[in-house]
């Protein structure tokens, strides 16, 4: 059956299933997709596998401890019960499984292209052991590029072939919309599910997993509650092909209305306007919404800058120009710099000055620092001679073993880094940085300046402390 008739039949189907029927669902990968997918399906009820083969974060998972930075996990990690389990052999957890969920690293190569070969090896061991009178369904989680779902299914009955085994087994894309520091929040309250598959089992299969989801039949925990004027998600389903892109449509999306509010910072600075009312002014449009249209520094993470040059890459194999995704990626890059030529505006000379750099997470709400603006901007100062001194409430220790050749001072607090610095810079939002006490800041400080690279601070309120300060687009 196609896919266009598989959609078609799907929905009268699904009435038919039963939301309190559970399954066996082994969940490859503990990182922020599959920890997470893992944790909040065991909470629904489902049996749940989840699958590592790094034994230290296997060990750190069993004794209740997350290996990731992310609101409310570590309280589901410690009431699981026997609902989740932990292991690094995808082998022995094949036999009875009714999903197998591929949420591994999908890492760029140099090229911009994805490197999936931590999926490929996913689905060889998966074909290597699978019963063929009864396969799992194989769901890709990773973001991937498009035709993936059809590399899976490949790989897998290569495997099958060295066994003499003929088999039918399905191959689903099933692409995350998770924010890092909300994920538990988007993985219970989803806008939407999308599901892709070519089969009526695949599709059925994803329905009953998600049916709680869905329905919104569970009981919330107690760290991560169902919001007020919360409403049931949508259930998207589509083919493979298109449900590939959809992840790859919203992401790229997304990066660029952030770099069209930055772009349109500069002119409002240059012409006199604060482009946090222009966001407001434009976002109460419904057409155009309010999100993502915060001026700062740029988007970074392990989502966007990954996907936005992934699809630029898929596009060239096609002979396609996204001329916009590419402008978005540009204007991104530059945003970081905006905190550089701001400094020198203030100070004149960055060479032997001391700055403070508040925030190295990418945002807010999460230890993860990969594409963090902040990077290239201390990397920059420490070219150009300046003595930085960083302080971040979470992702201080990853940024320390991440980047221990980088000659920067450590700090404490807020307050610590601010001592005897030339210039503050804000890089991340964090809720800490909205009330510190500038008074007592200023007068630790050399000199009162302040690059407000997320725009959290009253400009006003901070002069009348003595600073001077500069924010984006104000």
């Amino acid at each position: 059956m196609v896919a266009k008739e598989v959609i078609k039949n799907f929905e009268g189907v699904c009435k038919n299933l039963k939301a309190q029927e559970k399954l066996n669902i082994i969940i490859v990968g503990t990182g922020y997709v599959g920890l997470t997918t893992g944790l909040a399906l065991g909470y629904l009820g489902h049996k749940v596998t989840c699958v590592d083969t790094d034994t230290a974060i296997i060990d750190k998972l069993e004794r209740g401890i997350s290996t990731i930075y992310e609101p409310g996990l570590e309280d589901l990690l410690k009431d699981k019960g026997n609902i989740v389990q932990f292991t690094d052999r995808l082998l022995e957890s094949l036999s009875n499984a009714d999903i197998v969920v591929i949420a591994v690293g999908t890492p760029s190569k140099s090229n911009g292209d994805t490197d999936l070969s931590f999926v490929e090896a996913v689905a060889r061991e998966v074909g290597s052991a699978m019963d063929p009178d009864q396969p799992p369904v194989i769901v890709n989680k990773s973001t991937v590029p498009i035709g993936t779902a059809r590399r899976v299914e490949a790989v897998i009955k290569e495997e099958l072939e060295r066994r003499g085994i003929s088999s039918t087994f399905s191959v689903a894309s099933n692409p995350e919309f998770l924010r890092e520091g909300a994920a538990l929040h988007d993985t219970f309250y989803p806008d939407r599910i999308v599901v892709g598959a070519n089969d009526m089992h695949a599709l059925n299969m994803l329905r009953q997993m998600y049916a709680p989801i869905l329905e919104q039949t569970f009981t919330p925990p107690q760290s991560v509650l169902r919001p007020e004027s919360y409403s049931l998600p949508a259930l998207v389903t589509t083919s493979p092909t298109s449900a590939e892109l959809i992840k790859y449509s919203a992401n790229a999306f997304l990066a660029m209305k952030i770099s069209f509010i930055n772009e349109f910072a500069t002119i409002a600075e240059k012409v006199g306007a604060d482009i946090n009312e222009v966001a407001k002014g434009i976002g109460l449009d419904k057409r155009i919404g309010t999100g993502f249209l915060k001026a700062g520094v740029g988007w970074g993470g392990s989502c966007f800058p990954k996907d936005v040059r992934s699809i630029l890459f898929t596009a060239g194999q096609y002979n396609c120009e996204l001329q916009l995704i590419s402008a978005a990626l540009d204007v991104n890059q530059k945003q970081r710099m905006k905190i550089i030529e701001k400094l020198q505006q203030t100070l004149k000379v960055v060479r032997g000055s001391t700055i403070g750099i508040l925030g190295l997470a990418f945002k807010p709400n999460t230890d993860d620092i990969r594409e963090s603006p902040a990077i290239d901007i201390i990397n920059e100062l420490l070219e150009m001679g300046a003595r930085v001194k960083v302080y971040d409430p979470v992702a201080q220790q990853k940024y320390r073993e991440t980047y221990p050749e980088q000659k920067i001072v450590y700090c404490d607090s807020a307050v610590d880094t601010a001592r005897e610095c030339d210039a503050l810079a804000i890089l991340t939002d964090w809720d800490e940085f909205w009330q510190l006490p500038w008074k007592e800041i200023g007068q630790s400080m050399d000199q009162k300046i302040i690059i407000d690279g997320r725009n959290m601070l009253n400009c006003e309120e901070i002069k009348k402390y003595g600073f001077t300060y500069s924010g984006i687009g104000r």
